[in-house]
């Protein structure tokens, strides 16, 4: 039977294709929706951009015929604008019919009253409650969700023979079985039930099994301290790999890795001309408001994560690996913390003034075409999947792009661990041969950040 979705603002707003994603089913926008959609389409972030394309694709509808009457929807079905329901509808006492949200919820309730498989899909969840405290079946959009819980990992364990993990560990490669395939990239963990000393980590190559070989290397004095950061390690130092994700709770790592290659890649290696590092602008909290400056006095409150990591990276270095590239050095025993903190501010700068770094907010990367670069987007779990898909397409030939993030720690208003671009991404591209994942476990900022992050 054909069902009728009657659609919220936010759905639109969140996801500008979601007028086409319910299939051969009626889609209803009641006309305050239009009117909500006209208030943002000025807004210059991506809800205004939804906005605008939602108005463009049913400004092209009217040509197929009259909005009001209902339009063939070209995924099938109907999409049409109700103009009349509310006016005659009566809703429980307490609801301001100046409020827009309670004449959208009206739109729902009528139809609801007059056919049967009437649910109304909002992303509010005091709309969603509304809905049911008067008997409206409401939902989320799930289109772009994701089950957070049962998240592609990356990794996985296989109980072999000790037999097989010596065949491994003497030819360097073991050929996998249709009883353990895996995706491409991922990682093995090799055990033998029988003898638990006797393991071994590998990485899957078109369906073989082969030893880590960047798993042990040494990035600006940092090495990987567990096996996921072995297997971090081994996805960043890989050229052919174009797209990683690290996903894992705070203190994990993940951005300390990313930014320790990048450097080691451009400065040492050379295999890409900068290292461009980008985040989105997200409080935590209430905002501070307006800042003072230019754009990169603006970006350095936001990027203050970013310099703190550089600033451990080459207080771990040696000396003379800071002033081989003419870089001013920092020493491993320093007394003077404030010394230590402002050359590692100066480090940055000379970085960014020599321009193999460049830190650049979101909000300019629409339109550009980035080439042979290291890119590193911090706290991607505050992007839409609408956002990540703006950035991705933004990579330009011989870049590589790398997506951090921890899906349990979201300020994102409108966003959750299972809606959020970075876990889209991680669930849409684990078969690709270009792209691989890890999800870090263990804790290795301090003790108390890691019993923090377990227990809080």
């Amino acid at each position: 039977m054909q069902k009728t979705y009657v659609l919220d603002t936010n759905v639109l707003l969140h996801n500008s294709q979601a007028l086409f994603a319910f299939e051969d089913n009626e889609v209803v926008l009641p006309l305050a929706v239009i009117e909500e959609i006209d208030h943002q389409k000025r807004r210059q972030d991506d809800v205004g951009k939804n906005a605008r394309e939602v108005s463009r694709a049913l400004d092209d509808l009217r040509s197929n015929g009259s909005l009001a009457d209902g339009v063939g929807n070209p995924g099938g079905g109907t999409i049409r604008i109700e103009v009349n329901h509310w006016a005659t509808t009566e809703l429980p006492a307490g609801l301001d019919w100046n409020k827009l949200d309670n004449r959208i919820l009206a739109v729902a309730w009528q139809l609801h009253r007059e056919k049967q498989n009437v649910h109304f899909v909002t992303k509010d969840l005091n709309l969603r409650i509304k809905a049911d405290v008067i008997g409206i079946p409401s939902e989320d959009f799930y289109n772009d969700k994701i089950q957070y819980n049962s998240l592609y990992s990356g990794i996985g364990t296989v109980n072999l023979t000790a037999a097989q993990i010596a065949a491994f560990h003497r030819d360097k490669k073991l050929p996998m079985t249709d009883e353990w395939s895996g995706s491409p990239h991922e990682f093995f963990i090799l055990r033998n039930p029988d003898n638990p000393s006797q393991s071994a980590l590998g990485r899957n190559c078109q369906n073989t099994l082969l030893p880590l070989l960047h798993g042990d290397t040494e990035c600006f004095g940092i090495k990987a301290r567990n096996k996921e950061q072995k297997f971090a390690m081994e996805l960043l130092q890989n050229d052919k790999i174009k797209a990683v994700t690290l996903v894992g709770r705070a203190g994990t790592g993940k951005t300390l890795l990313a930014i320790a290659v990048g450097l080691q890649k451009v400065l040492d290696e050379n295999s890409y001309s900068r290292l461009l590092i980008t985040r989105p602008i997200v409080p935590v909290g209430n905002d501070i408001g307006f800042l003072p400056g230019d754009k990169q006095e603006k970006m350095r409150p936001w990027m203050q994560p970013i310099f703190d990591n550089v600033e451990y990276i080459f207080s771990n270095a040696q000396e003379t690996k800071g002033m081989r590239f003419g870089l001013p050095g920092l020493g491993r025993n320093s007394k003077d913390c404030d010394e230590e903190r402002t050359k590692s501010i100066k480090i940055v700068d000379y970085l960014i003034d020599r321009g193999v770094l460049e830190m650049e907010p979101l909000t300019y990367i629409r339109g550009r075409s980035i080439p042979r670069q290291f890119i590193i987007c911090d706290e991607a779990q505050n992007l839409s999947p609408q956002m990540i898909k703006t950035i991705v397409t933004r990579i330009g030939e011989g870049s590589k792009v790398v997506f951090t993030g921890d899906p349990e720690q979201i300020d994102h208003p409108y966003l959750d661990s299972s809606s959020n671009g970075l876990t889209y991404f991680v669930e849409r591209f684990k078969g690709e041969e270009i792209a691989g994942h890890v999800t870090l476990c263990r804790g290795e900022r301090s003790a108390l950040a890691e019993l923090g992050a377990m227990i809080l």
